[in-house]
């Protein structure tokens, strides 16, 4: 797979280990940034990850900030991501099985190193279960269609 990674000045330090567990599992990293502690705009990133995800560029995404907040909100915005924060390997796992999630979102500061390692190889490894799940996520696929980019337009309609 292909994996768009990227974080802020925050999550910077993590991102760069978690590049090597990805690359470490036979999959290839797309780093959006940052490319260093310097203080950024998480948004930035989140929506250049979570663009490459929607749009098919990469098949998955991972995103690092100080608490994941940040950056699960901004990638939520972009028709088509159901980023996830997860703090532990179980909601890591459902996040995938039931959510059917294509971007995760980590905690740089609040997770160690091992664990956000074993979340990392979990969310990689895990399938997404279909079923009922299936029913559910296409609720939101369709909440989108109908909704977001109507909404979009509209934005940019009355910007203009």
């Amino acid at each position: 797979m292909k994996i768009a990674i990227g974080s802020d000045h925050r999550g910077y330090e993590a991102k760069e280990r978690i590049k090597a567990v990805i690359e470490g599992l036979g999959h290839t990293v797309l780093d959006r940034g940052a490319e260093s502690r310097e203080s950024c705009d998480y948004p930035d990133l989140a929506f250049a990850v979570a663009g490459d995800v929607a749009e098919g560029r990469a098949d998955r995404g991972i995103l690092l900030c100080g608490t994941g907040l940040g950056m699960s909100i901004a990638a939520n915005k972009v028709a088509g991501v159901r980023a996830a924060l997860c703090h532990d390997e179980l909601t890591t796992q459902l996040a995938r099985r039931h959510n059917d999630a294509n971007i995760l979102c980590l905690p740089a500061d609040l997770v160690g190193d091992a664990l956000m390692r074993s979340m990392v190889e979990t969310w990689l490894e895990t399938d997404f279960e279909g079923g009922r799940h299936e029913r559910r996520v296409n609720k939101i696929r369709e909440y989108e269609k109908a909704h977001c980019t109507a909404a979009g337009e509209q934005s940019a309609r009355s910007a203009s």
